[in-house]
């Protein structure tokens, strides 16, 4: 991946990882992840297409994976992961604290699959946002 589209990648995101909204300030020690959100062995004609790429913190890249669905943890059933080049952030989670609350299907199973409400990762986004 050339360095324009990684910088793109990263300039659109704000810094911020585009599922969990931790700033890369909050983790200076690991560096973000520029993420294929269908990854590479699903679709590999459009590989570092900016639009198919996001950034995501070093947890959330991890528990997603290669995954494109999950099962929402309250209806049972088989949904499409949350997609920051598709869907809009709002309408699927909302911040309580540092917790993140799914709002749909789509935004229950991605928070409980990437697992952003561990008690490490709330903390963490519990700090950042009370340093402003």
């Amino acid at each position: 991946m050339d360095t324009a589209t990684r910088n793109l990648v990263r300039q659109r995101a704000g810094e911020r990882c585009e599922y969990c909204l931790l700033p890369q300030e909050a983790s200076p020690l690991l560096t973000f992840h520029i993420e294929h959100i269908i990854a590479k062995q699903h679709l590999d004609d459009e590989i570092d297409d900016p639009d198919s790429l996001a950034l995501a913190c070093n947890r959330c890249n991890a528990y997603k994976g290669t995954n494109l669905s999950s099962i929402d943890p309250q209806t049972r059933d088989l949904v499409p992961l949350f997609n920051p080049r598709q869907d809009d952030w709002n309408n699927h989670f909302q911040l309580h604290g540092g917790e993140i609350i799914g709002k749909t299907p789509t935004g229950r199973a991605t928070a409980r699959l990437l697992q952003m409400n561990a008690l490490q990762r709330v903390e963490l986004r519990e700090e950042w946002l009370a340093g402003g």
